[in-house]
């Protein structure tokens, strides 16, 4: 029997099995709280950094490298010095878990996504994410063929892998099909053949900094893309269908924090055109292209198996508050806060790899160089929100598709609400996945939210939790009665929104502090050169300069950091 199939039917049994009269557990009271992100920690830094009244370092250490920032770039930056052969090296991260937007938690037991949740199949221009997930042994020749997810396709997202709550009913895919009329169906024909005809006009790349090589990144096309937003871009194509502009809004959200309204027309054409385009009803659609890599602990897989040999080594030092970056003639000092011992340890080092978010890098290096100080001048964040509620039972669930992975609701109730994912569903035993407990994570991307940040800091754990279970209760009436436990990730800067300008500007300051780590591979072909922003001890590495957050950008700038360095 077909996994699809299965569930429709074995959902419907478990939901009848679990509503029987006398079977139903009485409401629970609702438990819950805040994790994963310490931002008393992080305010504390920033006070600290305001006062300018920054504690004497106790103790001096030395290295080769000071890594700074233990995101995704941080983590990149670690291996590709291991790669290198360089081993003296220190990775200094604020919170208790390297990984950033990409690291993993556990609720009742049960992991679970903090952030990012799962990594497309990456295409040919991120060669530095295929050789890592090669080494990891999720891509592999079979005859003569990529074959991504391991030996079985395991850590590939299990199908049925999407569905959409719309008019009263589930649907398979995320795009508005049934029950619209043929205008809309028209206007999906007219969008695809805008971004393919955009396809044609220029090259999209992600990771962007693949398009660096030359004086202008940007082609003129591009530049005008990125002068508008794209609801204006939208407007000037004729392109108002209420379900489509629904839809590209959701796909804006979902990838960079907010919405068309906000990001420029170059970020929503880049979202489609640099991985698989826009398929319209009835397009012929290459499945293994559009495939992504999933696992319960959403992303968090992945930032584990970064971090796993630098625990082991001792090179990662967890809880420890970056304070002040100096580059001096003969070298760089990194001040940083020990928060287990209270001590502020220096740290010097001939190089200093600096993988923190361009506005905190801004305040922390001192004499910055201009274009740092530029670039944390324009770039605009979101906050961001994951709610992880723990249920011990099946979720009577309305007709329609069976039960997915990622769960979106049309036109959610909750302000910048994403919909949830599940992170049972990857489990290989079916059963199991419907009759036990699971981890549902909802998102909410609150870049187009008044203040959205300030109550993302003031708002207690309650009031995140009831917006979530509200916006839920219309697909899934009885989650109030099935949940055990709710937990609130809150992100105050989750990730750079690519708003009007933000492409051409990003890329031309980057280019002024530009260095080129090449990286000769096996066989001795040498590659594509990886620019990095970076002055004479100091190497950049973080998505922001990429101007939006994802996991190809971020460890693709990482990596080149290290090649830089060495």
């Amino acid at each position: 029997m077909q996994r699809r199939h299965f569930l429709a039917t074995a959902t419907a049994s478990a939901a009848t099995a679990v509503l029987l009269p006398g079977c139903d557990d009485a409401p629970r009271a609702l438990q819950g709280g805040f994790t994963g992100v310490n931002i008393e920690r992080g305010h504390a830094l920033r006070d600290m950094l305001q006062s300018g009244t920054l504690p004497a370092p106790a103790e001096v250490r030395r290295a080769q490298v000071v890594i700074a920032g233990g995101g995704v770039a941080g983590l990149a930056a670690a291996r590709s010095l291991r790669l290198a052969g360089v081993s003296d090296f220190a990775l200094l991260e604020l919170e208790d878990t390297a990984g950033g937007n990409s690291r993993g938690g556990a609720v009742g037991g049960l992991p679970c996504p903090l952030g990012a949740h799962y990594l497309p199949v990456p295409g040919d221009d991120a060669r530095e994410v295929q050789d890592l997930l090669e080494e990891l042994g999720l891509r592999q020749r079979v005859a003569g063929r990529w074959q991504y997810g391991g030996e079985d396709g395991r850590h590939l997202c299990h199908s049925p892998q999407e569905r959409l709550f719309f008019q009263g009913e589930w649907h398979e895919g995320l795009l508005p099909v049934h029950g619209v009329g043929d205008a809309t169906l028209a206007q999906y024909r007219r969008f695809a053949q805008a971004v393919d005809a955009q396809s044609r006009a220029a090259r999209f790349a992600m990771p962007t900094l693949k398009l660096w090589g030359s004086k202008q990144p940007l082609t003129p096309s591009q530049q005008a893309l990125d002068a508008i937003t794209f609801a204006q871009w939208l407007a000037q194509q004729g392109l108002h269908d209420a379900h489509l502009r629904w839809y590209l809004d959701y796909c804006c959200r979902d990838d960079y924090g907010a919405g068309t309204q906000r990001v420029s027309a170059w970020a929503g054409i880049h979202y489609f055109a640099s991985r698989h385009g826009f398929h319209a009803p009835g397009d012929a659609v290459d499945e293994a292209r559009e495939s992504v890599l999933t696992w319960p602990e959403g992303n968090g897989w992945i930032t584990a198996q970064l971090a796993a040999p630098l625990r082991a080594a001792g090179q990662l030092r967890t809880g420890t508050s970056v304070l002040r970056i100096t580059e001096g003639r003969h070298g760089v000092e990194v001040d940083a806060l020990n928060h287990a011992s209270g001590n502020v340890e220096r740290w010097q080092a001939p190089r200093c790899i600096v993988a923190l978010p361009v506005g905190v890098a801004a305040r922390v290096v001192q004499s910055p160089p201009a274009f740092l100080t530029a670039a944390a001048s324009r770039v605009q964040t979101a906050p961001w929100l994951v709610a992880n509620m723990h249920i011990h039972a099946p979720l009577t669930d309305r007709p329609g598709a069976a039960p997915a992975w990622d769960n979106v609701l049309y036109a959610d109730p909750t302000a910048g609400g994403l919909g949830y994912v599940d992170a049972g569903h990857q489990r290989l035993d079916v059963r199991a996945t419907l009759a036990g407990p699971t981890v549902l994570s909802y998102y909410q991307a609150l870049g187009d939210v008044q203040d959205g940040r300030q109550q993302l800091a003031t708002q207690p754990w309650q009031h995140w939790a009831e917006s979530a279970l509200a916006a839920l209760a219309v697909p899934h009436p009885d989650l109030r009665d099935r949940i055990t436990r709710i937990e609130i990730t809150r992100y105050g800067h989750a990730m750079a929104i690519p708003v009007v300008g933000a492409q051409a500007f990003l890329s031309q300051i980057g280019l002024e502090g530009l260095h080129s780590g090449r990286k000769v591979r096996s066989n001795g072909e040498r590659a594509t050169p990886i620019p990095t922003p970076a002055t004479a001890r100091l190497a950049f590495a973080h998505s922001d300069w990429s101007g939006y957050s994802v996991f190809e950008e971020a460890f693709t700038r990482g990596h080149g950091a290290g090649l830089a360095v060495v």
